[in-house]
Order: structure tokens, then C-alpha cells, then sequence
């Protein structure tokens, strides 16, 4: 039975499964694409808000700024992972619409903030709404695609954030024009447009959004069969994990590679949410008006965006990740290293400097995520380690908000410092999870993994990537 169950497994048509593919791609993707996009904006839009006169009507002069920007990294932390047990049991489709209208109410409502706690306790809320919708959409996708067709597509999913960096400058310079109508400064309207563009779209977003593959609706029984065939030769068949109980969890809490992938994501994260909150501010400081200054952060996104596509493509078509986010700190370190050192240096050459940074902090990002969710298997443990990673990645957002302070403008030598630092932080964790990985692979290679199938047959079909036919990306 079990010859002709793999034999079964081994005769996938090409074509067919090529057709599958780019059918799935058209329908999963574009919406989470524009729903990741709207979620980053709001997130940061208080950066593009910040040089149109926030500052001045809300007093945000001190650390009052960098508060109100990590208060909404509280309930991330507190909720991704948690987020993630609930969307496993519901469709995916009205929970991440609903997240987003949530949010996007609370983003518009910031418009109307008349002081600085109420600013505080919106970017609160607001981190209530958006806690689930990242590790919720890397979760969902990868039980969509094999493990070496992810990191192309995790890459232009997340080219939404340089997208929304983008748009959120070229937004910001031309609502500035309608600083003065009925009343309200630009920053109000920046919200109060962009938060109400995210509502409504949430709601079309309801019918768009793909749920589970076995409840999903765009694929017909055959396709659905022809899915679950080529995900199970790609391993997901034998390393399961679809109960969740006492054995499951010991190996979900006890996975190292879930923390150091975890560290990894925290470490080289910290120059995405860094440039994104503070470039504005940065580019300011380099001599630019505030208009100028929304402007001239569209390249820097731009080019973001084309390398971290790149890099990913390149990266899915080797089967690696470890030498790219090694090449991706590498860039980082060129960046901060000009910035360091900027007193000598031009404003041309400060302002390549931000290319550098950019580029090597965006594209790591997507790396670091596939690179966990390539070595994970089972729908509990993918849920966990997927909410794990972002809750943990988060940790950088808080350190991020507070180390660009106004007392070190325009050198911030402590926030270019500290990114660097916990850059290598990361590319250290990143090496010593490829050792360990390589390690692993061999020793299964080798056999010394197959006492494990010895074990009760409940066991060895909730293992997950402990199966010992398992094989770790590197």
C-alpha cells in the first residue's frame, strides 16, 4: 500500500501542477498584498505626519514621539501568537477583514486626536487590530505553496512595505496641500484619508481574501487533490502535525530553531522598522524641506524593492537563504558604516548611505521569515512558529522607536549604532541556525534520526519536521 501511495504521490503532471500554481498566486496573493501595504501605512504614516505639524499641535517634543511609536509593539508581542491559535480554527477570510476594518477605523480616528494620550491610546488600539495580520498571512501561504516556491513570493509580498513607504511619502506630499481645509492641519488628514481608504477596502477584502486550501473555494475537488499531492511530496505528508497535545507542544516549545530564527528576525529587523519611522526625520536633517523630504524617500523605497525581489528570486532558485542574509548585512553594514561616520561626508554620499541600509535591512526580512517557515512542518507548529517569530521580530520595533532621539539630531550616532549592532546580532544567529541545520541534516542522513520511527504510530504521524525524513533548508 505504501509503494503505491508513493507511487501515486510521484506522477504529478508539470503542466497541470504549473497551471495550479500561477491559479493560486492570482488569487492568494494580490489582496494580502494590498492588506500588508495598508497595515504598514497605518503603521507609520505618524512618520510622514510628524513633519506636517503633528509634533507642534500635539507637543510630541522629547521621547513623547518615540512612546507613542512603540505603545503599538505592546499588544504585538502580547497577541501574534495567540492570534495565530484563533485563525487556525476560523476562516481567514472574515478574520483578517475584520482585523483590518478595525484598524483602519482606529487609524482614521487618529485624525481626530485632540491630545497626546489619546494619540498614545489609538497606537495601542491599533497594535490590538494589527497583532494578527502578519504571522496570520505567513501562515496561511505557506500552506499553499512547496517550501522552495515561498521565498519569490514572500519577497514581492513584502515588497507592500517599501510600497507603503513609498506611497505613504508621495500621499503625505500631496495631502499637504490640504493643510487648512475646514479647519484641520495636513497630519490630521494624512489619517484620516489613509485610515478611511483601509476601512473601506476591508470590507471588499472580506470576499477576496482565501481561506484554508481545504475550505477554500477557487479551487475545484481536483485541484485541491492535485495540491495536497504535491505539498505531501514536498514532505508535508509524513511530517505532520495536525493534533495539537502534550507531545506536540514539547516539540513546538522545544524547538531550537524556532527561537534562533526568532533572534534572527529580531536582529536584522531592526533597520526596517528604523528607516521607516525615522527616515522623514533623517532626511530633514539632511538639509531638506519637509515636502522635499516625502519626495525624495520614493527611491530609496524603489530600489528597495527591486533587490529584495532579486535576492529572493535568486535565493528560491538556489534553494538557500543563509549566504543572502549574510550578503544582506553586508549592505546594512555599508549604510550604517557611511551614516557613523557622516561629518565628513556629503549630503550625495549620506544620502546613498540610506540605499545601503534599506536595501540590506528590506530584503533580509523575507529572507528570515521563509527561512523558519521552510523548516517547520504541521499546521501547529507552522501556527506557533510563525506567531513566535513576529512576536519575538517585534522586539526590534520597541528598540527601533526609542534609539533615534532629538537630543542626537542630525549624527543620531546611538540609533545607527545600535541598528548595526543588532544587525550582526542576528546575521551571528543566523549562522550558528545554518551549523546547527547542516548538522541535523546530516546526522539524518547518516540514520541516527530513525529511532524515532520506533515510536507509537500517533507519534510518528504528529511529528512534524522531528520526522526523521524530513530535510532542513539551509
Amino acid at each position: 500500500m505504501a509503494d503505491r501511495n508513493s507511487g501515486s504521490i510521484d506522477r504529478i503532471d508539470p503542466a497541470a501542477a504549473r497551471r495550479l500554481r500561477w491559479k493560486i498566486d492570482l488569487h492568494v496573493y494580490p489582496i494580502l498584498f494590498v492588506i500588508q501595504a495598508l497595515s504598514f501605512l497605518d503603521r507609520i504614516n505618524i512618520s510622514n505626519a510628524r513633519i506636517q505639524g503633528l509634533t507642534e499641535e500635539l507637543e510630541l517634543y522629547g521621547n513623547r514621539y518615540n512612546i507613542a511609536l512603540f505603545v503599538c509593539f505592546i499588544p504585538y508581542i502580547l497577541l501574534e501568537v495567540p492570534s495565530n491559535m484563533i485563525i487556525r480554527r476560523t476562516r481567514p477570510s472574515w478574520y483578517l477583514s475584520s482585523l483590518m476594518f478595525g484598524w483602519g477605523i482606529v487609524s482614521m480616528s487618529m485624525g481626530f486626536a485632540k491630545t497626546y494620550p489619546q494619540l498614545v491610546a489609538l497606537r495601542f488600539l491599533l497594535g490590538v487590530f494589527e497583532a494578527g495580520v502578519m504571522p496570520g498571512i505567513i501562515y496561511l501561504t505557506s500552506m499553499y505553496y512547496k517550501r522552495h516556491e515561498l521565498q519569490i513570493r514572500m519577497s514581492l509580498f513584502l515588497c507592500s512595505v517599501v510600497v507603503a513607504g513609498a506611497v505613504g511619502g508621495l500621499l503625505a506630499y500631496a495631502i499637504s496641500d490640504l493643510d487648512g481645509h475646514y479647519n484641520l492641519r495636513a497630519w490630521r488628514w494624512i489619517f484620516i484619508i489613509e485610515g478611511s481608504v483601509t476601512a473601506f477596502i476591508a470590507i471588499i477584502a472580506a470576499f477576496l481574501i482565501v481561506d484554508w486550501p481545504s475550505q477554500c473555494r477557487f479551487l475545484n475537488i481536483e485541484e485541491k487533490a492535485l495540491l495536497s499531492r504535491i505539498l505531501a511530496k514536498d514532505g508535508a505528508d509524513e511530517a505532520r502535525m495536525d493534533t495539537l497535545n502534550k507531545q506536540a507542544c514539547k516539540l513546538i516549545f522545544g524547538d531550537w530553531k524556532i527561537w534562533l530564527a526568532s533572534l534572527v528576525f529580531m536582529g536584522i529587523g531592526i533597520t526596517g522598522y528604523s528607516i521607516v519611522f525615522f527616515m522623514p526625520t533623517i532626511l530633514v536633517e539632511f538639509g531638506w524641506k519637509a515636502r522635499d523630504a516625502q519626495i525624495n524617500s520614493i527611491p530609496i523605497y524603489a530600489v528597495s524593492g527591486v533587490v529584495a525581489v532579486l535576492v529572493g528570486w535568486l535565493s528560491d532558485r538556489y534553494k538557500h537563504r543563509y549566504g543572502f542574509i549574510m550578503l544582506c548585512c553586508g549592505l546594512v553594514t555599508i549604510g550604517y558604516s557611511l551614516l557613523l561616520s557622516q561629518g565628513n561626508l556629503s549630503r550625495n554620499v549620506r544620502y546613498m548611505a540610506l540605499f545601503f541600509a534599506s536595501s540590506g535591512g528590506h530584503t533580509a526580512i523575507p529572507l528570515s521569515i521563509v527561512w523558519l517557515a521552510n523548516n517547520v512542518s504541521g499546521h501547529w507548529k507552522r501556527a506557533f512558529g510563525a506567531g513566535m517569530q513576529v512576536t519575538i521580530g517585534n522586539l526590534a520595533g520597541v528598540v527601533a522607536a526609542n534609539i533615534f532621539t532629538d537630543s542626537e539630531a542630525p549624527r543620531y550616532t546611538t540609533g545607527y549604532s545600535t541598528a548595526l549592532g543588532f544587525t550582526w546580532l542576528g546575521g551571528i544567529a543566523a549562522t550558528v541556525l545554518f551549523v546547527g541545520l547542516w548538522v541535523e541534516n546530516r546526522k539524518r542522513e547518516a540514520g541516527e534520526r530513525d529511532d524515532r520511527l520506533s515510536r507509537p504510530d500517533e507519534e510518528v504521524q504528529n511529528m512534524g519536521d522531528y520526522h526523521p525524513s524530513f530535510r532542513f533548508t539551509l
